[in-house]
């Protein structure tokens, strides 16, 4: 057999030559060459892409491990009611899902524990923002104008298509239709496919129409193209004037009350806030489950901090976690990740701050905490060609399912362009002060303004245009360049006024400050919380060693559905009782209880739980009747302790909450191996077995005494 550590390596390769030529396409889309070179590029790069997926394909097929049964997760998805598609019996709506009772537990624990790790462990300033947003907040942002596409409709069946993918695929059905097209007119069909998306509406009908004969499936020609803005919108009040849109992200509502965080957090600097709530995208294409939909559940956190100083108090703590780190330079390079201490990330700039780094470690702890595996999570750096352009920095932490490689959490430095695009929309100062430790000599600007050409240009905005001014003056080096505009074209820009030399007079000064303002910078970590159950639900999922109808789900016991099952070994009322008031104890200590009483054989029982991810089962049986002693099975080894009755709360809270483990358990609690067909064996070697009468299931002696 190849080797597949030398298949890896050719893996890698072609995949760093993938993201570098998809790199100079964009660079070369965003210049404006010329056509015939962005052609050339473009062939190249689909050639490399089918290049690549034939080698991985290869490598699935060579490497076992790579297999994943997908056909048996999503049946078990369905048939334990996980996930189901929406409004069912109605024909569902594609991008929409249903979380049903294990995953709804499964994401109310994986939320607790996002959390304690983040909100209560940082001291964050959590919110609850509105769902529903006025339309200058997300103009301000960018989001109505970023998130807009051209649309077409079938005329008779009302069905909605992205206009530039339908050209797309008329010029690819054309082009594969015609294998003896002549070369030039091959070209100029994807010089046209090439700029599907930079069309304006008439020019894309003109295409669509006049050049390639669309039609839409009923038959029909489509209508003309429209914008379509892949925020849901809506208007606000009853009057239908003011339009409002549904959030595509929690943070813009944080953004908006920074003043009000920073007051409450005494005006203390750096600090956080944080977001739990519901997002919505009206995805043209929904797909991939619950990875691509368009209601979803995010998690965001918003860390203020002086664009001077990243550093973070607490960054010592987590310097030595290592991470896998997929930089830009390796992706256009090698192709390999490399395994690195954050710290040692930070130190040699591969990760642009602290705070940066100091989010990312913590977001891998948290991983780890809730049962991800460690394997299988990479942090994969932005190119400079996907990076906004005010971003200093941009980490995105993937996890690998079976669709491949999943951006989850998304770790951004921001700089300081959220706060400064809605103070300038507002005219409201968003500023943090910070006190030096002694007074220093900062050079500035000194004003003195002609208070009635200021009224005479601006009227009522007088005030705040002399207030941008004032602290533009706070430092010299930032009003430098507006005195060096007035002295040499005699008016300036500021905030959107024209000021002219006349209005004021300065003078270059020195002046002792115990204090600066800012406007902050933003880390932002950014939550998937539907991707990450996802990925959960798929890093959990696996069948038992020869036997690949035995499912199981691996969750971790803090954030299992069901903390432990009691199951009663027969149907008796007295050993009912005795389930019944072990059920309701673990219920008191908020341990979520799945009490199976069904006449099913224990053995089936036991996989009706491990399917469901319960990660204990308690078994009370005839013996329990005389000593008050039960039976506790952990679900991944199947191993089983008898202990008092008593215990089984304690011992359950216990492991649940980090106080101690299983095989701590095991060690002081006398084992009991049990088979599926009811045979025990204890740790003396007595061997009992499990029968059936007409009265119910008892244990006895498998041979006489």
């Amino acid at each position: 057999m190849e080797d597949l550590s030398a298949l890896q390596d050719q893996v890698d390769a072609l995949s760093a030559q993938v993201t570098k030529q998809g790199s100079v396409v964009r660079q070369l889309k965003k210049d404006g060459v010329a056509s015939e070179d962005i052609a050339e590029a473009v062939t190249l790069l689909k050639k490399l892409k089918v290049d690549a997926e034939a080698l991985k394909a290869k490598q699935d097929v060579l490497d076992p491990s790579k297999k994943f049964n997908r056909k048996t997760f999503d049946e078990l998805i369905l048939r334990k009611m996980f996930v189901v598609p929406s409004f069912e019996i109605h024909g569902g709506v594609k991008g929409l899902f249903d979380l049903g009772p294990p995953a709804c537990a499964l994401k109310a624990a994986m939320i607790d524990q996002w959390r304690k790790h983040f909100v209560l462990t940082e001291s964050m300033l959590e919110m609850e923002c509105t769902c529903l947003t006025p339309a200058v907040v997300l103009q301000t942002s960018g989001h109505v104008e970023r998130f807009t596409d051209l649309m077409v409709k079938d005329p008779e069946t009302g069905e909605c298509f992205r206009a530039d993918k339908l050209l797309e695929d008329a010029i690819d059905v054309l082009i594969e239709s015609s294998p003896d097209m002549p070369k030039e007119e091959r070209e100029d069909h994807l010089r046209i496919q090439r700029q599907a998306d930079a069309y304006s509406p008439e020019e894309i009908d003109d295409l669509l129409v006049n050049k390639y004969n669309c039609k839409a499936p009923s038959g029909q020609p489509y209508s003309n193209a429209f914008p379509f803005n892949l925020m849901f919108k809506t208007s606000i009040g009853p009057e239908g004037t003011a339009v409002g849109y549904l959030r595509p992200e929690t943070a813009q509502g944080l953004f908006v009350n920074f003043r009000r965080l920073l007051d409450a957090n005494a005006g203390k600097m750096p600090f956080a806030a944080a977001q739990i709530g519901l997002g919505f995208r009206n995805e043209i294409a929904p797909r991939a489950g619950l990875l691509r939909v368009r209601e979803f559940c995010m998690g965001e956190i918003e860390h203020f901090v002086n664009p001077d100083d990243k550093s973070h108090p607490s960054f010592p703590s987590v310097a030595d976690k290592e991470l896998i780190l997929f930089g830009s330079d390796d992706q256009l390079g090698s192709g390999k990740t490399k395994t690195l201490t954050i710290g040692a990330a930070v130190k040699s700039g591969l990760v642009n701050n602290e705070t940066l780094g100091y989010f990312m470690a913590r977001t891998q702890l948290f991983m780890e905490k809730i049962g991800m595996d460690p394997a299988r999570m990479r942090f994969r750096q932005h190119l400079k060609t996907e990076m906004a352009h005010y971003a200093c920095d941009c980490w995105d932490l993937e996890i690998q399912s079976s669709y491949g490689w999943v951006e989850c959490v998304g770790h951004a430095d921001r700089a300081c362009y959220d706060l400064a695009v809605h103070s300038k929309k507002t005219k409201t100062p968003m500023l943090a002060t910070q006190r030096l430790d002694a007074p220093k000599d900062v050079e500035v600007a000194k004003l003195k303004f002609d208070r009635k050409s200021l009224g005479k240009a601006f009227r009522q905005d007088q005030r705040v245009v002399s207030g941008a001014l004032e602290a533009l003056a706070e430092s010299w080096a930032t009003f430098e360049p507006i005195a060096t505009a007035l002295e040499t074209d005699g008016k300036t820009t500021v905030d959107g006024f024209e000021v002219t030399k006349d209005m004021l007079t300065w003078t270059k000064t020195t002046k002792k400050v115990s204090e600066i303002k800012f406007t902050p910078s933003v880390i932002e970590p950014s939550f998937g919380m539907g991707r990450i159950l996802y990925s959960l639900l798929e890093h959990s999922f696996y069948q038992r060693e020869g036997d690949e109808q035995r499912i199981v789900m691996k969750f971790k016991p803090a954030v299992a559905p069901n903390k432990c099952a009691v199951l009663p070994i027969s149907s008796s009322p007295e050993v009912n009782a005795v389930v019944d008031e072990i059920g309701a104890e673990l219920m008191e200590s908020d341990l979520s209880t799945r009490v199976d009483k069904s006449t099913a054989a224990l053995g089936r029982r036991y996989a009706r739980s491990d399917e469901l991810g319960v990660p204990f089962a308690v078994t009370v049986d005839f013996d329990t009747l005389k000593d008050d002693s039960v039976t506790v099975r952990e679900r991944d080894s199947m191993v089983q302790i008898r202990l008092a009755k008593s215990e089984v709360t304690r011992l359950v809270f216990d492991i649940v909450h980090g106080r101690t483990t299983w095989e701590d358990a095991a060690k002081t609690h006398r084992i009991v191996q049990v088979s599926e067909d009811g045979e025990t064996t204890d740790a003396e070697g007595a061997t009992t077995v499990v029968e059936g009468t007409t009265r119910g299931k008892f244990s006895r002696p498998a041979e006489k005494i």
